[in-house]
């Protein structure tokens, strides 16, 4: 803890250090100048004393001197955090910093990223809604009590009970439903007519009509009377904001949990973080104090709170939860963790990389967000129904309102007034808009659960489309961990001598490839000459001088172009390849002089993945920069459906076009900067996670295993997802089809059944809660 080291506080004094009014010392929390005098907040810490310009600045140091004492506070710039943003789940363009309603649908906007904290919509509409129920009820019993054996109206009086009737539904509309009024009215001022606009008018008409008849009764004709009175909907436009309410605080709960996979990754994170100091104290400092470069303790069991590099100790790490792979990782001096994951066993002292919005898991984090925020392709043909589903609806319920009034059986009035609001109500497009969104948002939190990012909507749909995946070879099916397997010589020079030059030249390259060839040199303890005028030549090879030699290495093409005969060595090289061995020639001082052969092992799961693909209903092609032999071979092994070898970067996106023009769906997957345009140019780019940051921001989604379990896993979440949308769609197309003309008395004339304004209510808010639910079952998909 921050109290293991040498520390006071208080007030200073005149006689202190500096005297009273003419010496100032910055606050080293939030950087104001303080003026030192016998009230001035001190904490003494180290050699050092620290002055505040308030009790909470010295709070704050308290609880980690170290971070502010040694200037990191002002190194990062403490700047504050900009507020939360909240945006419409249906309309996402639309964002704002503090919570509302969206103007264009209405919708109560959610934060962009969720968090714990409670939301004061559904803390408001739960409130509203209690005090509806209480108020329906007695209302309900006024007017039905007869039913129910309880005539209250005959004891009480009819106009006795109007006035009561007035008097408990009054303060509903006028309080409890007034978010209702405002966006109705919201939704008719910017011309984008919704849900609200619906209940707005449908309450609106019931309530005022009940006025009118409770204090204007000689305005109504004879036919609208019972006696003296005219008949009053007070209960039905309570029930109806009782109703809503209930729906909208179902509703506002569901949507919550579809941001449960966020808030699960979120508190992946711990909240401290061990920090090392110099000395070699410990003590626990709060998260978002932890600046790159800090040493940190990782004990057996705790969370590893930021991506960093192990320096002191051992262990294996669960990374099941960023990856969705089950096996923990062993992890030495000089590997990378990821923030969030799990330390199962060992101590670990750890090195800071990456901090804050720099993390992996923050990128995830926002990444989902993003998705959630992203419009499928699919919801198009939602907004079109809705853009003209309202208008109609509104003549659909003036229409009905007429026909009844006109040749509906006495009393007129109460059957049009009744069949007008019930429409009103019963079509509202809430559902309709939910369909796609709500599916898109749980989709994208499970997928993060499975190690799989989706950047945006549209990739997901399209994923689902695909029937057919270009793999590259190198880190997608392979480990992109490449082994020196062989040396072949030709001439007088020995294996140790062409290796040491090959090893010396390709260590000023970054290829996987130069790499292993460095490395397998190391390993048989040869000493590497300097390299001066090395040059890569793109798709051929490098060369250079080593020492007092011309070095040259790469593929046929690079010895065609200097000139070298290599023609003796193809058979080996033939050899070679046939093993899936990728054979590289070597010429010294332009003369042929043997090859190194290096080979990248497959990766255990890419045999069971690409089997499944085909199971999926996808083909698979193999597109590489290696060499035809190699490719086949690597391919014969994986049933792989089709090879293009010896491709160029510019040659991945010739082969993504050619394919689309002939009529396929193509998911490109890669890992390398020389993938990207590949991955811009497929229909889904699919970025390895262990790859190129250049690839992940030209993917569509991310699959943070590395590997090809990765694409089924996303192949069958994008699948399940689009079914999912257009079962959402289907029940909100039908029920509002079948709901519509059911409400405006289509069946009265057969079945004698019409709808009443109550039950309407309760079934638009059924209909928009079963959307929901349904998209919540993309919350337990087995990928």
């Amino acid at each position: 803890m921050a109290n293991d080291h040498q520390h006071s506080h208080g007030h200073a004094h005149a006689h202190d250090q500096f005297p009273e009014g003419t010496e100032t010392a910055t606050d080293p929390v939030c950087g104001m100048t303080v003026a030192i005098n016998a009230d001035t907040l001190y904490f003494d810490y180290g050699s050092e004393r620290y002055y505040f310009c308030s009790e909470n600045c010295e709070t704050k140091f308290g609880v980690d001197p170290f971070y502010y004492a040694s200037g990191n506070a002002r190194k990062t710039g403490m700047v504050a955090p900009s507020g939360t943003e909240w945006t419409c789940p249906m309309h996402p363009e639309i964002v704002r910093d503090a919570p509302g309603a969206c103007p264009i649908c209405g919708m109560a906007l959610e934060p962009t990223v969720p968090s714990d904290e409670p939301s004061e919509e559904l803390t408001d509409f739960t409130r509203r809604m209690w005090i509806s129920a209480f108020a329906a009820v007695p209302l309900v019993i006024l007017t039905m009590g007869e039913l129910f054996g309880l005539p209250v109206r005959d004891w009480i009086g009819h106009q006795t009970a109007v006035y009561v009737e007035f008097l408990l539904a009054t303060p509903i509309i006028l309080w409890a439903a007034l978010p209702f009024f405002r966006r109705g009215i919201d939704s008719i001022r910017n011309v984008s007519p919704n849900m609200w606009t619906l209940i707005a008018l449908g309450v609106g008409a019931a309530y005022v009509y009940s006025l009118a008849a409770t204090f204007l009764p000689g305005i109504f004709p004879d036919e609208y009377r019972t006696g003296e009175t005219v008949g009053t909907y007070y209960e039905a436009a309570v029930v109806i904001v009782a109703l809503v309410f209930v729906g909208q605080v179902l509703e506002l709960r569901a949507r919550e949990r579809t941001g449960d996979a966020i808030r699960a990754l979120l508190d992946l994170a711990p909240k401290t973080a061990r920090r090392i100091l110099p000395d070699g104290t410990e003590y626990d400092a709060p998260l978002e104090h932890i600046v790159e470069g800090d040493m940190l303790r990782v004990r057996p069991g705790d969370s590893i709170p930021v991506d960093a590099e192990v320096v002191e100790g051992v262990s294996s790490v669960d990374e099941s939860m960023i990856t969705g792979e089950p096996l923990p990782v062993e992890k030495n001096e000089g590997d990378r963790v990821t923030g969030g994951t799990l330390n199962k066993n060992g101590s670990m002292a750890i090195r800071a990389t990456q901090v804050g919005a720099d993390t992996v898991l923050s990128q995830i984090v926002d990444m989902v967000a993003g998705a959630r925020r992203s419009r499928a392709p699919i919801q198009g043909l939602a907004d079109r129904v809705s853009s003209v589903f309202v208008p109609t609806v509104v003549v659909i319920a003036i229409v009905s309102f007429f026909v009844w009034l006109s040749f509906g059986p006495d009393p007129a009035s109460a059957f049009a007034i009744t069949s007008a609001v019930s429409v009103l109500i019963i079509a509202c497009p809430c559902a309709l808009g939910l369909a796609t969104p709500i599916s898109i948002t749980t989709a994208a939190g499970r997928g993060a659960q499975a190690g799989v990012l989706i950047k945006d909507a549209e990739a997901l749909e399209r994923m689902a489309k695909v029937d057919t995946v270009i793999v590259d070879k190198t880190g997608t099916l392979t480990q992109g961990r490449p082994k020196l397997t062989d040396v072949v010589v030709v001439g007088d020079q020995t294996e140790d001598q062409v290796l040491a030059l090959a090893a010396a030249l390709e260590r000023g390259s970054e290829h996987p490839l130069a790499e292993a060839i460095v490395e397998g040199a190391q390993s048989r303890g040869l000493s590497l000459g300097r390299t001066t005028g090395f040059e890569a030549i793109t798709g051929k090879g490098v060369k250079g001088q080593v020492q007092d030699h011309l070095v040259a290495l790469g593929n046929p093409a690079m010895m065609q172009e200097l000139g070298v005969d290599y023609a003796l060595a193809e058979t080996a090289a033939d050899d070679l390849r046939s093993e899936g061995k990728t054979a590289m020639f070597v010429a010294i001082d332009g003369r042929f002089a043997g090859i190194v052969a290096v080979a990248d092992p497959i990766k255990d799961t890419t045999a069971g993945a690409i089997a499944e693909l085909h199971r999926l209903g996808l083909k698979v092609i193999m597109a590489t920069g290696d060499n035809q032999k190699t490719a086949e071979a690597v391919a014969r092994k994986l049933g792989i459906d089709e090879v293009h070898a010896g491709v160029l970067p510019e040659d991945k996106k010739d082969l993504v076009a050619k394919l689309r023009q002939g009529g396929a769906q193509i998911a490109m997957a890669g890992d390398g900067v020389n993938d990207a345009p590949a991955l811009a140019a497929a229909d889904v780019g699919i970025a390895m996670g262990t790859g190129s940051d250049v690839a992940v921001e030209s993917a569509g989604i991310t699959l943070l295993g590395g590997d090809l379990v990765g694409l089924v896993r996303a192949r069958k979440l994008a699948k399940a997802t689009v079914r999912n949308i257009k079962q959402n769609l289907f029940f909100a197309f039908a029920y509002n089809t079948a709901g519509v003309p059911v409400a405006a008395g289509i069946l009265y004339p057969v079945f004698g059944l019409l709808l009443s304004p109550m039950i309407a209510a309760a079934a638009m808010s059924l209909s928009s809660v079963s959307v929901i639910a349904n998209a919540l079952r993309l919350r337990r998909i087995q990928l």
